[in-house]
């Protein structure tokens, strides 16, 4: 959980991204997205197979939000499981960091 909470991601004050959410006093929304395990491999159409089920993917969820709401020491702010949600945000940044716990490069 420590890579999440202190991966420094955001702008110092000379504009390198050396601080944490910790770091600047952030706050945190989890939503899932099963749809991420999507394949696309075979075919035209996306494949969820390899999507863990409800009853192993939601308890998985909040595990990962209580343990990151231990971390902080702040709320963790959620989505609903499995709903469809529309989320508005400001993406601030050409950045992308996708975190694969399977290659630890």
């Amino acid at each position: 959980m420590g890579k999440i909470s202190k991966l420094r991601i955001f702008d110092d004050e000379n504009g390198v991204m050396n601080r944490s959410v910790m770091d600047v006093d952030g706050d945190c929304l989890v939503v899932s997205q099963f749809t991420l395990m999507a394949s696309y491999k075979k075919g035209n159409r996306p494949s969820w197979i390899k999507a863990a089920p409800h009853d192993i993917s939601i308890p998985m969820y909040k595990a990962f939000c209580k343990a990151l709401e231990a971390e902080t020491g702040k709320h963790i702010e959620t989505g609903e499981f499995g709903a469809d949600m529309k989320v508005e945000l400001l993406n601030d940044g050409p950045v992308t960091i996708c975190m694969d716990t399977k290659n630890k490069e």
